[in-house]
């Protein structure tokens, strides 16, 4: 697996949230214990809903910027389209 990760959250009110870790289920522990961002600070819990490999941790930011530039339909098709992933729940 790659050492930088893009990653969706989806949070306690539907919300999507997306961001970069070389850990991701570390880092979703940390959101679910409030040490994450901000913004899914108050919005607990959150569930890994997709994951994407990354070359580089610049790659993963302009990943992740690009993302989060999309219109919520398209992440929800992108997530939709992952659905299969052993690693997350269905």
């Amino acid at each position: 697996m790659a050492e930088w990760q893009v990653y969706i959250v989806r949070c306690l009110d539907q919300s999507l949230y997306t961001g970069v870790a070389k850990d991701v289920e570390s880092r979703v522990s940390a959101h679910n214990a409030g040490r994450g961002a901000k913004y899914t600070n108050s919005r607990r819990p959150v569930v890994l809903v997709y994951r994407e490999a990354a070359e580089s941790y610049g790659a993963a930011l302009q990943r992740e910027h690009a993302i989060k530039r999309m219109r919520a339909e398209a992440k929800r098709s992108l997530i939709a389209g992952y659905g299969g992933h052993p690693d997350l729940p269905q």
